[in-house]
């Protein structure tokens, strides 16, 4: 078995929304807490929290147990900062990583399930998922893509390297579901307050 580790990008500074998107408070959790929960839940091993000083102080609240927490100085400079910060604590052994995003707070665990199975099933250097609505997050990138994420400058995410692959990329189908909501303005916001309460009356 292929052995794939998680690493979860928050240390965004949600410029666009006005308030750490990571921290917003949905049905009584941040946001982020829901990424972790669904990440504790999948088989990544081992697991990688990248946060900025900022959101470090701030969501000192959140249940980080079974996750690293390594602190981006650079956070910045720029979401390639914190691919690299998370790529510099992996142990050597890692086959692929699952990037997940931190302002995705619905993402499902069995999607993550899947991108390793398709990992492990293709060996391809890069498995993303393609949801009702098209290509979408979180994705895997295997280990001979490090070098091309360690190089990568400014605020961009994996996106270039993706775009330098794309003849290489293996979707895995997840047909019944639509692409995770991110939370990029206070509308996303109101409908992710939306979704949670309908939840919690369907629990």
């Amino acid at each position: 078995m292929a052995r794939v580790a998680g690493i979860v990008l928050a240390a965004g500074f949600s410029r666009r929304l006005g308030q750490p998107k990571q921290l917003v408070n949905l049905c009584g959790k941040p946001a982020l807490q829901y990424v972790l929960d669904a990440a504790r839940q999948a088989p990544l091993e081992p697991l990688i929290l990248v946060l900025s000083p900022q959101i470090a102080v701030a969501g000192s609240g959140l249940d980080t147990t079974g996750l690293s927490v390594v602190i981006n100085e650079r956070a910045s400079e720029g979401q390639s900062t914190s691919i690299q910060a998370g790529l510099a604590a992996l142990p050597p052994d890692v086959d692929a990583v699952v990037f997940l995003l931190g302002d995705q707070p619905f993402i499902d665990p069995s999607v993550i399930n899947r991108l390793v199975t398709c990992f492990e099933r293709t060996n391809a250097p890069i498995v993303r998922p393609r949801y009702v609505d098209g290509p979408g997050n979180p994705v895997l990138i295997a280990r001979a893509l490090f070098p091309e994420l360690r190089a990568l400058h400014g605020d961009v995410g994996a996106r270039p390297v993706l775009a330098a692959h794309a003849q290489e990329i293996v979707e895995c189908e997840i047909p019944e579901l639509a692409s995770p909501l991110d939370l990029d303005t206070p509308e996303d916001v109101e409908r992710a307050r939306r979704r949670c309460q309908e939840r919690a009356l369907h629990v």
